[in-house]
C-alpha cells in the first residue's frame, strides 16, 4: 500500500482524545442520572434507556472518523509501472556582466535588474534544460545545460563583473561561446540563446556570430536595456567604499543601448525576436511562457515510474455508511405498550 498523502495521518491522533472523551460523557451522564433520581426510581426512569446502544454509535463514530481520515490520506494499491516522457527546449542565458552593466538606469542597477528577470523566469521553466554563459571581454559557461534549477539559480546569484577575467563587451565571442560548447551541435532545431546586454559591442562580429548560430538551429532572443540616447555615467567603488564614476580623458564615460545591433543579431536567426526594454520593464516569466513554452518541445527524458490506483473512494465510503449507521441508531430502547 502506498498513501499518495500521508500528512492526514497526523490527524489520527484525534482519536483517542475522542474517545477519552465520550467514555467521559457516558460516565458522567450515569454519575447525573444517580444524583438527581433515588435509586430505587433509577431503574423505572431509565427503563427505556439502553446502556449498549450509546456505547454502540460512539464506536461507528469513532470508527467513521478513522476511516474519513485515512481516506484523505489517499491510499493506493495495484502499482503499475508507466513511462513519462518529458519534453522540452535547451535554452541558454547569455548575460551581459561588464562594467557598463552596473549603470544604474535601471534600479538599483542593469545587471541586478537582470538577474531577478531571469530568476522570475526560471520559476517558468517546466521540463527545459538551462544554462547561464557570462561575458564581457570574455565568456564563461557559469551552469551547463541542467534540470538543476536550484544550481541554476546559484550560478545567476554569483554573477558580477568579477565573472570573468577580462573588461569589455564582446557579444559575439560570447554566442560563439554558446553555440560552441554549450548546445549540441547535433541536435538541429529547439534550441534557445536569450541574450540580455546594453549592445555596446566592441568589433567582436555578433551579428555574424548570430547568423552562425541561427544555421546551427538556435534561435536568438535579444533583449536590449539601458538608455538609448543621453547614456548613463558607469559608477565604480573603490576599495574605501567610495563611489566615483568611470572617467576618460577628464570626462565621464557614457553607456548607451545600442539597439540596431541587437535587433540585426535577432533577426539574423530564424524566428528571432528582439524586445527593446531600454530602461523599462519586462516580465520575463511571461515572456519565457509565450516564446519558449509555446514553441516545438522535443523529448528530453523519458523515464519509468510506478501508477497507483487510488482507493480512497472505498474509505470514504465506509466512513459515510458508519455515520449514516450511526444516526439511524437511536439512544433509547423501543417501548411497548
Amino acid at each position: 500500500m502506498h498513501l499518495g498523502d500521508p500528512r492526514w495521518l497526523v490527524a489520527l491522533w484525534v482519536l483517542p482524545v475522542a474517545a477519552v472523551v465520550m467514555v467521559y460523557a457516558l460516565v458522567r451522564r450515569a454519575a447525573l442520572l444517580r444524583r438527581l433520581a433515588d435509586a430505587k426510581l433509577l431503574p423505572e426512569l431509565a427503563a427505556s434507556a439502553s446502556r449498549i446502544r450509546p456505547i454502540l454509535k460512539s464506536i461507528l463514530l469513532l470508527g467513521a472518523l478513522g476511516l474519513v481520515t485515512f481516506g484523505l490520506a489517499r491510499p493506493q494499491w495495484n502499482a503499475q509501472p508507466q513511462k513519462i516522457k518529458k519534453f522540452g527546449r535547451d535554452v541558454c542565458f547569455v548575460i551581459d556582466v561588464s562594467r557598463s552593466m552596473l549603470a544604474e538606469d535601471l534600479a538599483p542597477n542593469r545587471l541586478e535588474r537582470t538577474k531577478i528577470w531571469v530568476r522570475d523566469a526560471l520559476t517558468s521553466v517546466k521540463g527545459d534544460r538551462v544554462a547561464i554563459v557570462a561575458f564581457a571581454g570574455s565568456a564563461v559557461v557559469k551552469c551547463p545545460l541542467t534540470h538543476d534549477y536550484g544550481f541554476a539559480r546559484m550560478a545567476l546569484d554569483d554573477l558580477s563583473p568579477d565573472s570573468v577575467v577580462r573588461g569589455g563587451t564582446l557579444i559575439g565571442d560570447a554566442i560563439r561561446l554558446a553555440t560552441r560548447e554549450v548546445f549540441d551541435t547535433k541536435e538541429a532545431s529547439h534550441k534557445d540563446i536569450i541574450l540580455i546586454t546594453d549592445g555596446e559591442d566592441m568589433e567582436s562580429f555578433p551579428v555574424e556570430a548570430a547568423k552562425a548560430a541561427g544555421d546551427a538551429g538556435i534561435r536568438i532572443i535579444a533583449i536590449g536595456i539601458g538608455d538609448e540616447t543621453a547614456g548613463t555615467r558607469i559608477p565604480i567603488t573603490d576599495e574605501y567604499g567610495r563611489q566615483t564614476y568611470v572617467m576618460y580623458e577628464g570626462k565621464p564615460v557614457m553607456t548607451r543601448l545600442d539597439a540596431k545591433t541587437l535587433r540585426e543579431m535577432a533577426l539574423a536567426s530564424r524566428d528571432g525576436q528582439y524586445l527593446n526594454v531600454s530602461t523599462g520593464t519586462i516580465e520575463l516569466d511571461k515572456v519565457y511562457e509565450h516564446l519558449i513554452q509555446q514553441a516545438q518541445q522535443r523529448e528530453m527524458t523519458s523515464e519509468e515510474t510506478l501508477r497507483y490506483e487510488e482507493k480512497f473512494q472505498i474509505f470514504l465510503g465506509l466512513g459515510l455508511t458508519l455515520l449514516v449507521m450511526e444516526g439511524l441508531i437511536s439512544g433509547r430502547k423501543r417501548t411497548t405498550s
